[in-house]
């Protein structure tokens, strides 16, 4: 039973976060636009998405233990792995034909491993100068940068229904200046988060919405949202209960191996695991008392595959926790 103490001033009722609670540990990569090989040549998105060896992705989630899997549709630059004929219309040459996110998400479904997808807006401080025109993301009022993002977040729900399980969105301080950070550049003075909850609930009712306020904050944008971020930079604040003081399950986020997130330099060697199993299994076994959930990024290369030192240590972790149960 979900009994979430959040109280909304408006009629929203807080998805059930029980299957996330049930989770000890979750695997994500950041796999992107700009993400690199390990080396050699680094390919045009669209050939990347390509030859991305689906397969040597599935083993590394399958070795790793990990109860779920956060997956990263869009990050700097807007260029979903996907078909996506709404972001087609408003830039084209920023999707692909193969659909890469399905077929991932699929997999996943077929493994009863939920699926999260990360998603951003990509109009953050110029990183996409392109989108963030063609988007409206300066256009003097909001509504068709605001019905632009609702489309593009509401197809893909629709598209994939249960297949995406929860949305987690970032760079929620480029669109709405309220909050603990502010980086907006375009002409926003707050954001309707309700109307993009709604967009994300398309496909899914039931699924889960989370806001990134930024790294350990718990400022909500809205009341309609269920779950927290839980950006992290390391492993200094466990969680004390299943649900923080504003009513979000707890929920963590931090990167397991390489505080860059996303593998964009082939001159850099990978960095090894940052915690000792140690840390690791105390941390997490905490957070299997308090029913709170720990996600854990590791470095993804652009043919797909993930980081083995990273994935052997979460394999171990694995096997310490059923151990203790």
């Amino acid at each position: 039973m979900n009994t979430s103490p959040l109280q909304n001033p408006s009629p929203y009722h807080q998805a059930n976060t029980d299957w996330l609670a049930a989770c000890d540990f979750g695997l994500s990569v950041h796999w992107t636009a700009r993400t690199v090989p390990r080396a050699g040549r680094q390919l045009s998105f669209q050939d990347a998405v390509d030859q991305f060896d689906l397969d040597r992705f599935l083993q590394a989630v399958d070795t790793s233990g990990a109860a779920y899997v956060i997956f990263t549709a869009t990050h700097a630059l807007q260029m979903l792995p996907c078909p996506h004929p709404v972001v087609d219309k408003i830039l084209p040459g920023r999707t692909t034909t193969r659909d890469l996110l399905g077929e991932i998400a699929r997999a996943l479904a077929a493994r009863g491993k939920p699926l999260i997808v990360y998603y951003n807006h990509s109009c953050n401080v110029g990183d996409d100068p392109a989108w963030e025109q063609a988007v409206g993301y300066h256009d003097e009022t909001n509504d068709r940068f605001i019905e632009n993002l609702c489309d593009v977040v509401r197809w893909l729900g629709e598209s994939y229904g249960d297949l995406i399980k929860a949305w987690w969105f970032d760079s929620s301080y480029s669109i709405d200046p309220r909050g603990p950070h502010n980086t907006v550049t375009g002409n926003f003075k707050s954001f309707p988060w309700e109307e993009l909850t709604r967009a994300a609930k398309a496909g899914l009712p039931e699924r889960l919405i989370a806001y990134n306020a930024g790294i350990g904050d718990q400022f909500l944008y809205t009341t309609h949202q269920d779950f927290w971020a839980g950006e992290m930079v390391n492993l200094a604040t466990p969680p004390t209960g299943r649900y923080l003081s504003n009513g979000l399950q707890w929920h963590g986020w931090t990167c397991l191996d390489d505080a860059r997130w996303v593998y964009e330099d082939p001159s850099t060697a990978p960095h090894p695991p940052l915690y000792s199993d140690r840390e690791l299994l105390d941390f997490l076994s905490l957070c299997r008392r308090h029913r709170a959930p720990m996600c854990f990024n590791l470095l993804a290369f652009q043919d797909g595959s993930v980081f083995e030192e990273s994935v052997a240590q979460l394999a171990r972790i694995r096997r310490a926790l059923s151990s203790h149960p």
